[in-house]
């Protein structure tokens, strides 16, 4: 059985696991030759989710509820996420390397992502939406939030659509490792700040766009 010291060795490794499905109590690791990535502190920001971030209402919270969050990003008819990574995420997030950031929509969960940290690296594992543009929303806080922490990797691990849209990238897995070494060398700590309100996520991105 994987243990969760074994975890964050993979990931320092460059590696990651997944199950086949959620039924399958089996894990793999995977290490892709081209790796997604996004802009810490730079993730693009739409003009129309701009204007609905602007209208208020939005509010992030960090860690409030980590295993709703996971639970919430499994929860579709295919997922990577089964029951033992679901307890390895439990116990890395009791140990401070996995958090998770949720968003609600004038008070009502609107979406969220969680992630497992390293130095400096965060390896963004799953996201979800409950409302439109929540998953939006959480990349915006996220990545925000992380620059603000002093991490300087985000790993998406795959590129989507989605994350291509959203400023992501991708790496040769060559690129990846050379990164990975750079943030793991660093000191960074994600309960470092508090998050900031939508208007003041609103005034940081459209100044420094």
């Amino acid at each position: 059985m994987l243990s969760a010291a074994q975890l964050l060795s993979g990931y320092a490794r460059g590696v990651f696991p997944m199950a086949q499905s959620a039924a399958d109590p089996q894990l793999y690791w995977f290490d892709p030759p081209m790796r997604g990535v996004l802009p810490i502190g730079g993730v693009h920001a739409s003009r129309s989710l701009l204007r609905e971030l602007r209208r208020g209402g939005w509010s992030a919270r960090l860690d409030d509820d980590f295993d709703a969050t996971v639970a919430a990003c499994a929860n579709r008819d295919e997922t990577w996420i089964n029951a033992p990574l679901k307890r390895l995420y439990r116990e890395l997030h009791e140990a401070g390397h996995a958090h998770a950031l949720d968003v609600r929509q004038n008070g009502e969960f609107a979406g969220g992502i969680f992630g497992v940290t390293l130095g400096g690296a965060f390896f963004g594992e799953s996201m979800v939406s409950a409302r439109r543009n929540g998953s939006k929303m959480a990349l915006l806080w996220i990545s925000s939030h992380l620059a603000r922490c002093g991490f300087t990797l985000f790993d998406t691990q795959f590129l989507t659509p989605h994350l291509a849209r959203m400023g992501g990238i991708e790496i040769t897995r060559t690129q990846y490792h050379r990164r990975l070494k750079a943030a793991l060398a660093r000191r960074a700590d994600c309960t470092a700040h508090d998050l900031p309100d939508d208007r003041q996520l609103w005034q940081e991105i459209t100044q420094t766009s």
